[in-house]
């Protein structure tokens, strides 16, 4: 299984968190998802929901800040004032290779994968 096909799963996203929550880590899943979410944001509740984005995982004294890059960061700094559907897309990118590369593969040596997932 690839990561992709496990974040299209509802059981399967509920697995991984669960890990990510073992090894206080699950920060990097949430914003994920809270950039799908964001995706299908229109009008006046993109800008609004841009910023909670921002203050939640992007911001330095962020309470659930996620590992980016200062190129990254700045540039998303500057995007938060016209905010557009495409803002995070960098951001989630590089946020997903990070979790294909190293809490993915752990996920999948855990015990949390082979417990067998329960549609929820």
């Amino acid at each position: 299984q690839d990561l992709e096909s496990l974040l299209n799963s509802k059981p399967g996203v509920q697995a991984f968190r669960w890990f990510l929550r073992s090894e206080f880590s699950e920060e990097n899943l949430e914003f994920w998802l809270a950039c799908e979410e964001y995706k299908s944001a229109s009008g006046s509740r993109l800008a609004a929901r841009a910023q909670n984005i921002y203050k939640q995982f992007i911001n330095p004294d962020a309470p659930r800040e996620v590992n980016l890059d200062g190129e990254t960061r700045e540039a998303l700094t500057g995007l938060m004032e016209d905010p557009t559907a495409q803002t995070f897309d960098e951001a989630q990118q590089r946020i997903f290779s990070l979790m294909a590369k190293d809490s993915f593969p752990r996920f999948l040596r855990s015990s949390f994968s082979q417990q067998p997932l329960k549609v929820l």
